[in-house]
């Protein structure tokens, strides 16, 4: 971005750079260069709800993406990050309805269905791209120049078209089932907007009278059940025992007299019925319960009757009192009981804490409701996304979550795919006068079919899933229409994928097979870009998502592929834990422990944000994040900003080559070394996705190799005075390093690296668009390795020493050496400026003073006289003083843990601190004991 290197500021600033750096990249194209050639890698963003807002969970999700797509561009990939946002059917529509009741205006059913629609795509301009913009803030590197929208023109082509298709082949129908139905918001929901909640209840135990005067082999005249919502009994159509329980076996085929609707009612024999709990006995609802529905299903002639209406309020059934109907659910519970108190039918009402299912934006008790909605057959479609998984062609990351994938898949059942909503897409299908459905991609397509009737269109819109599980092929323009070129500015072409030209679909094929198409050619992007690399998801979406997004690419995509490995939508599903507040508890805002990332990028930049989820994602495992490890990373980014204030003052600057300077001083040799090696390590934790692996490596090269031991071993080398030689050899290698070291990080910390790969020189171009480290070129120096290595970690145990024992720091001591061979002595002569500078030691009598420090390195003694400088047997009893107390700690949290009605019972981050306290109390006791033996 300048002509010339400036200098680096005394102070790291985030803010100061970070809006900076992202304009210039999104303005340059910096995130998508062009790279015909190049191998592609592609990743598919979970479509962030329009509505939405950075949590920390986005945080997380989308940092990792970042990471694989800047390090796989930086190996010179055409890596691309598709990234769209989800028009989020009931989320959207209710904050529209909330602004239009705000604002004092016509409500959504006032106005009408067009001008309600045309006012959310006018919320949608206006205030719709807030997440998007925050997602730029954490530095994510998307490609904005192709963002789609799952109710833009094309993604709805790519709908219809699926809707259509499904339904054509069988595999898409209208059924009455039970669904998740919200009675405020008027729709069904999914099993994901369901959550349970702990609420006071009770249990309300009936009597049924046996019909007929059949009687118990107890002589009991009626059997008794229990039930958590007594107005459901209104529509009960069976009592179902176990067959093996042998209290009913004289019963089973008879009837019992439903109270207060008086209809007979059977008792049939039923698995779902526990001998073991209450009375045995269990009372069959059909139409408002999932289990009694399964119950229904096998044994059909049971019926069901609905008891409510789309608001839960009674409605006109069989058998149910006219002063029943229009009560709401609550009501009607209370009416149930007092009229069942009434008959003397009550055996007893048991107060107890119950699981109840709400909606979780109308926060209404959910309803099992039976009604007609639109169903996907999943379970024929699950077919090919399960094999997929188990032969290879998709793997999970971690390994174990292919369990939770399985036993979703094996288990699955009909997908409810409609919703009584406005926003969405509209579902294709009209009726006739006489309830005619004539499913088709266009109104006049319909009205073709059904010739002279006259048709209305399905007023329901599709599940926001049902779009979302689309993304991997549509948004890289699916269908293609092999004429019609790409529109609004990113390949989306509209028409029907099967009727695509022999050539275009063999030109398809196969995820390098784009012979023949160029960019910009229909086609080109999905040829290229399908199936994607990697997915990354929280575990919590694999079966509403991920599942889906597997059996509808392999359906849709499996045809116009050759290669099996071509259809999956993602080669490697990586699925990473929650993020935790510090004690371990899952974050809400009800415990008001929830953490705004923005906040967090305020106080403390991007990049430590980043680099904190980063090196704290360990796969299968949830991260507790505890904002003193942000700013700890925070002070890591300093760190190497001073040290490359550092390098700068002393003339160092960036390198105009990838490959090392010809370097013969053994600490340039070694961080050559160090830097091959670190390379090393982060290639290799991107190949296991081992994410905190990558930012441990590249923190230990940063902080402990080059800021803590290269800048300081080098100094002299730099000083005035030194060989001009060595000093320029030096200069030449600290920038080759910290070039390195800029590139390696820059997947993490983008901000900060860009920011000092242009202050250490005039680039050609921005650090973002480089390559990686030429690992394989790189020397290694096994003699210089171990030289520096064995440097460094004497005069890390001198240091350690000293402190342990309390003695002054500026206090420059005599050593003496026993044991030692004779390439230590070698190393001793040679260092011996080093170890005096760092470890403030020099040779000299070993007995003066009175008493020794003793310092072990390797097979070497090094005793040092400190009996001038510390009153050793005062140390002597602080340090046994020290010791005791820690094992006398340690020992208590040990009998703690040994003990089961302490780790069983006591809550887990209990028990798990009392572990961390443990090792922390034994690796004290130990380092204490150890200070002692040195004392001789």
């Amino acid at each position: 971005m300048t002509d010339s290197p400036t200098l680096i500021d005394k102070t790291f600033d985030p803010a100061s750079i970070e809006s900076r750096w992202y304009t210039h990249w999104e303005a340059t194209g910096a995130f998508r260069p062009a790279r015909p050639d190049a191998k592609p890698f592609t990743i598919v963003i979970p479509p962030p709800n329009v509505t939405g807002s950075l949590h920390i969970g986005h945080a997380l999700d989308n940092t990792l993406q970042d990471l694989l797509i800047r390090w796989h561009r930086l190996q010179g990939r055409d890596a691309r990050w598709v990234v769209g946002t989800d028009h989020a059917g009931i989320a959207t529509q209710m904050v529209v309805e909330r602004q239009l009741m705000e604002s004092r205006l016509p409500g959504r059913t006032a106005m009408g269905r067009e001008a309600f629609v045309a006012k959310v795509w006018e919320w949608k301009e206006e205030s719709g791209g807030t997440i998007t913009g925050q997602l730029r803030r954490l530095g994510a590197s998307c490609d904005w120049a192709n963002e789609r929208f799952t109710m833009d023109e094309g993604f709805n082509t790519a709908v219809i078209k699926v809707f259509v298709e499904l339904h054509r082949q069988g595999l898409l129908y209208r059924d009455k089932r039970l669904v998740n139905w919200d009675p405020k918001l008027g729709t069904a929901i999914s099993d994901l907007e369901v959550e349970t909640r702990e609420v006071a209840g009770s249990f309300t135990h009936i009597r049924y009278p046996l019909a007929d005067g059949a009687v118990l082999d107890s002589g009991a005249d009626h059997i008794i059940v229990a039930t958590t919502r007594p107005e459901t009994m209104l529509g009960d159509t069976a009592v179902a025992v176990n067959p093996d329980d042998a209290r009913y076996a004289s019963v089973i085929g008879k009837f019992v007299v439903l109270p207060i609707t008086g209809r007979r009612i059977p008792i049939i024999a039923d698995e779902h019925a526990d001998a073991e709990l209450g009375s045995g006995a269990v009372k069959i609802t059909p139409a408002h319960d999932f289990n009694d529905w399964q119950v229904y299903e096998r044994n059909k002639t049971i019926g069901y009757i609905n008891i409510l209406d789309g608001k839960a309020q009674i409605c006109a059934a069989d058998g149910v009192p006219a002063d029943y109907i229009g009560l709401a659910r609550e009501e009607a519970r209370k009416k149930v009981v007092a009229d069942l108190e009434a008959l003397g039918l009550i055996e007893s009402i048991e107060q107890k804490t119950i699981q109840m299912p709400y909606g979780d934006r109308s926060g209404v008790v959910i309803e099992p409701w039976l009604t007609d909605q639109w169903y996907v057959n999943a379970a024929e479609l699950a077919k090919d996304a399960l094999a997929a998984v188990q032969d290879g062609r998709t793997q999970f990351v971690p390994k174990t979550w292919e369990k939770t994938y399985f036993n979703w898949m094996e288990n699955i059942q009909p997908w409810c795919v409609s919703r009584q909503l406005w926003w969405g897409h509209r579902i294709p299908a009209w009726y006739g006068p006489g309830g005619e459905c004539f499913v088709a991609e266009t109104e006049n397509e319909a009205q073709t079919m059904a010739g002279s009737l006259v048709l209305t269109r399905d007023e329901d819109v599709l599940d926001t899933w049902f779009s979302s599980a689309l993304g991997p092929f549509a948004t890289l323009g699916w269908p293609i229409d092999p004429v019609t070129p790409a529109q609004a500015g990113v390949h989306r072409p509209t028409g029907d994928a099967g009727r695509d030209t022999p050539e275009m679909a063999s030109r398809l094929r196969g995820n390098d097979e784009t012979r023949g198409l160029q960019p910009g050619d229909p086609g080109y992007d999905l040829a290229r870009h399908y199936p994607g690399d990697v997915l990354v998801t929280g575990f919590d979406i694999i079966f509403f998502w991920v599942a889906r997004m597997m059996m509808q690419g392999l359906h849709f995509m499996g045809p116009e592929r050759s290669d099996p490995a071509d259809r999956v939508p993602f080669k490697t599903v990586y699925c990473h834990g929650l993020v935790r507040d510090a004690q371990g508890q899952k974050m809400s805002k009800s415990k008001g422990n929830t953490v705004d990332p923005l906040t967090l990028i305020d106080k403390y930049g991007a990049d430590a944000l980043r680099f904190t989820l980063t090196a704290m994602e360990t796969q299968g495992r949830d991260i507790k994040l505890n904002e003193s490890r942000i700013e700890g990373y925070r002070n890591f980014a300093t760190k190497l900003w001073n040290a490359a204030r550092f390098c700068q003052s002393n003339g160092i600057s960036g390198h105009d080559s990838a490959l090392p300077p010809a370097a013969l001083q053994p600490v340039n040799r070694w961080i050559i070394g160090e830097v091959k090696q670190a390379a090393q390590a982060l290639e290799q934790a991107i190949a296991d996705f081992r994410f905190d692996a990558y930012a441990d490596a590249i923190y230990k090269l940063v902080w402990n190799r080059f800021c803590d031991w290269y800048v300081e071993l080098i100094k002299p080398l730099l000083a005035e005075g030194a060989d001009a030689a060595v000093a320029a050899e030096t200069r030449a290698v600290a920038g080759w390093a910290l070039d390195q070291i800029l590139v390696m990080l820059n997947p993490v910390m983008p901000f900060l690296t860009e920011e000092l790969w242009h202050k250490l020189a005039v680039r050609s171009r921005d650090l973002i668009g480089s390559g990686w480290v030429q690992t394989g070129a790189l020397p290694f120096d096994a003699a210089a390795s171990a030289d520096i290595d064995w440097l460094i970690g004497l005069i890390s145990e001198v240091r350690s020493a000293r402190t342990e024992l309390n003695v002054p720091p500026g206090a420059r001591l005599s050593y003496s050496v026993e044991g030692a061979d004779a390439a230590t002595l070698a190393r001793l002569v040679a260092q011996a400026p080093a170890i005096e500078r760092l470890a403030r030691i020099a040779p000299g009598d070993a007995a003066a003073g009175g008493g020794r420090l003793q310092v072990v390195h390797g097979e070497a003694t090094l005793l040092i006289p400190i009996g001038d400088v510390i009153d050793l047997a005062s140390e002597r009893a602080r340090l046994e003083k020290a010791m005791a107390g820690a094992i006398k700690e340690r020992d208590a949290l040990a009998g703690r843990l040994s003990n089961p009605g302490f780790t069983e019972k006591a809550k887990p981050e209990a028990v798990e601190k009392a572990r961390e306290d443990h090792a922390a109390r034994n690796e004290e006791a130990q380092r204490l004991a150890a200070a002692l033996q040195r004392l001789g």
